[in-house]
C-alpha cells in the first residue's frame, strides 16, 4: 500500500478508503495535499480492478476538505494561481475518469475547493453535520477548481448560480433536497454506508460499471444525439466482454454470475 505525508490509504473489503489527513488545517488543499492526491490517483489508475471503488473523505470531525489553502494562495501571483487551478483541473478530471466508482464521504465542511473535489466524485454521501458552499466571491474570487462547470450539472443552472453568486453555505439536508448529495446519514454511519455501497459492487460486473461510467463522463459534454452514439458504442463494447457473456449465461441458466472482470 502506498505511503503519503498528508493522506492515509486503507481498505475495507472491496473499498479503498482515501483520507485527507490534515485536520489542523481542516484538510485544506495545500500544494502538498494536491501532490499526494496526484500520487494516489497514479496508484488507482495502475490498480485496475484491485479495488471495486474508492471512498474519499477527510480526517477529523470538522472538515471533509475546507477548501483551497488561502494562506498559500495569498503569496501567489496570477501565474502561480493559474498553475494551482490547472493542477486541480487535471486532478479532478483524472479522479472523475477512474474506471471504478468514487464516493465522497463528506463529514464536515466541503467549501470552495473541497466542494469542487467532492463534485468530481461519482456521488456524495454526507454526514448530518456536513455543509457545502462555493464561497469564492466572498474573497473576490470565482470557483477555480471546476465548480462553475460541475455544480450546474448536479443542481441545475439556477441553483448553481445562486450558490456561486451569493457564496451561501448550505447544510446537508438542503444539499440533499437540491440533488447535490445522494444521501445524508448520522456521522457515525457515514463511512460504513459508503463502504457498504462499494462492497455491493462485488455482485455486479466490474467491466460493465467501468463502461457505464466512461460513457456517462463522455456524454456529459455532448448533446443528446451525439450522446446516444457514445451510448451505442459503449453498449457494443460491453456486450463483447467476458463479463457480459458470463452475465447473460448465468441469467439463462438461473444461477449467480461469476464475473471474471474482463
Amino acid at each position: 500500500m502506498e505511503q503519503f505525508d498528508t493522506l492515509t490509504m486503507t481498505t475495507q473489503g472491496a473499498a479503498l478508503i482515501l483520507t485527507v489527513n490534515q485536520p489542523a488545517s481542516m484538510n485544506a488543499l495545500a500544494l502538498e495535499v494536491v501532490a499526494d492526491l496526484e500520487r494516489a490517483v497514479d496508484y488507482l489508475e495502475a490498480s485496475e480492478f484491485k479495488h471495486r471503488g474508492v471512498v474519499l473523505t477527510g480526517a477529523g470531525e470538522k472538515a471533509f476538505v475546507a477548501g483551497a489553502n488561502i494562506v498559500q494562495m495569498n503569496s501567489m501571483d496570477a501565474e502561480a494561481a493559474l498553475a494551482y487551478g490547472h493542477r486541480m483541473h487535471v486532478l479532478t478530471e483524472r479522479l472523475e475518469s477512474l474506471q471504478i466508482p468514487v464516493i465522497a464521504a463528506v463529514n464536515g465542511f466541503a467549501l470552495g475547493g473541497g466542494c469542487e473535489l467532492a463534485l468530481a466524485c461519482d456521488f456524495i454521501y454526507a454526514s448530518e453535520r456536513a455543509s457545502f458552499g462555493q464561497p469564492e466571491v466572498t474573497l473576490g474570487l470565482v470557483p477555480g477548481f471546476g465548480g462553475s462547470v460541475r455544480l450546474p450539472r448536479r443542481v441545475g443552472n439556477a441553483m448553481a448560480r445562486e450558490l456561486i453568486f451569493t457564496g451561501r453555505r448550505i447544510k446537508a439536508a438542503e444539499a440533499l433536497r437540491i440533488g447535490l448529495v445522494n444521501r445524508v446519514v448520522a456521522p457515525e454511519e457515514l463511512l460504513a454506508q459508503a463502504v457498504a455501497t462499494i462492497n455491493e459492487l462485488t455482485k455486479v460486473s466490474p467491466m460493465a460499471v467501468s463502461n457505464a461510467k466512461r460513457a456517462m463522463v463522455t456524454m456529459d459534454a455532448l448533446n443528446v444525439h451525439d450522446g446516444l452514439k457514445v451510448e451505442a458504442q459503449s453498449f457494443t463494447e460491453a456486450f463483447n466482454t467476458a463479463d457480459s457473456v458470463e452475465g447473460r449465461a448465468a441469467f439463462v441458466e438461473k444461477r449467480a454470475a461469476d464475473f471474471p472482470g474482463n
